[in-house]
């Protein structure tokens, strides 16, 4: 039996496939609740109808971890797909989230690189794999993906910005928040201009935001300031469900459906919808 505190509400998949949308979380700087919004906001979508594939192109492999995927069960990972071993259908796993599912990373990945430096392909690689979802072949149709980039501006990042529609940038509320962003706009705008013409900012979301601390305050002031209406109305609560949850290996919404954490994810996931012009799909009744 279900517990109701800790079931994500369910709703029907959207009667016609939706365009493929493709959206990367990035940010250079670690420990800024990337990976945690990778999961959760792919958890938030599926939540609300959308089907979601988050592909987990960070070595440490903490999505697919925090998704329940035991490193024992990547035996096709990230890895043998961008070096060409694999097809994409093949890693793709279910998680316990209906309507999402993941292609997990191994520290193989920290080797690609290397691997890719001679290949002509080696910034659009991830692109060029993507294509596997616009005409399916075994893969249920997708209408979101979410790439958690790792925490640094490498290739596996440049491969994501180039396959990418937009990015989102997760950001903590800290002292050296903007000094981080302005390094990866600087970043975004060189990818636009050599690699990805139609690559945009969807917007920041601000992470681990804690109302009673005086520079967390000042630094969404000074984000909004810089970023204008790019900045998300939603933000994240520094909240220790959010933190244990991945311990679990699950999404906060399936450990704690109730708490702040999960109720702010799902209000982001819609805000995320509105900004690319879907209306959710109607609330089910109370």
């Amino acid at each position: 039996m279900t517990d109701s505190s800790t079931a994500v509400p369910a709703q029907a998949a959207p009667a016609q496939a939706k365009p493929l949308r493709v959206l990367a979380l990035a940010n250079q700087k670690g420990g800024v609740g990337k990976t945690t919004t990778a999961i959760n906001l792919g958890t938030a979508l599926a939540a609300i109808g959308e089907q979601v594939l988050v592909i987990d192109l960070d070595p440490q492999g903490n999505a697919s971890t925090g998704l329940g995927i035991d490193r024992r069960r990547r035996k096709v990972s990230t890895y043998h797909v961008m070096a060409g071993e694999a097809s994409l259908a093949e890693a793709i796993t279910p998680t316990a989230v209906p309507r999402l599912s993941v292609a997990p990373s191994t520290m193989d990945l920290l080797g690609l690189e290397l691997e890719l430096a001679s290949a002509p392909d080696r910034a659009h690689r991830l692109r060029n794999i993507l294509r596997e979802l616009t005409t399916p072949e075994g893969i249920e149709p997708v209408s979101y993906v979410l790439i958690d980039c790792p925490p640094s501006l490498n290739l596996l990042t440049i491969n994501a910005l180039a396959a990418a529609d937009a990015v989102m940038v997760p950001l903590q509320c800290e002292f050296f928040a903007l000094e981080g962003l302005s390094q990866l706009l600087r970043t975004v705008e060189q990818v636009r201009g050599a690699l990805n013409p139609k690559l945009q900012i969807q917007g920041v979301v601000l992470t681990m935001y804690d109302p009673r601390n005086n520079l967390s305050t000042q630094v969404v002031a000074d984000v909004r300031g810089f970023m204008g209406d790019k900045v998300y109305e939603t933000m994240i609560p520094r909240n220790v469900r959010v933190s244990e949850a991945p311990s679990h290996g699950k999404p906060v919404l399936l450990y704690d459906l109730k708490c702040a954490g999960s109720q702010a994810y799902l209000r982001l996931a819609s805000e995320v919808i509105q900004r690319e012009g879907r209306a959710p799909p109607p609330a089910a009744a109370a």
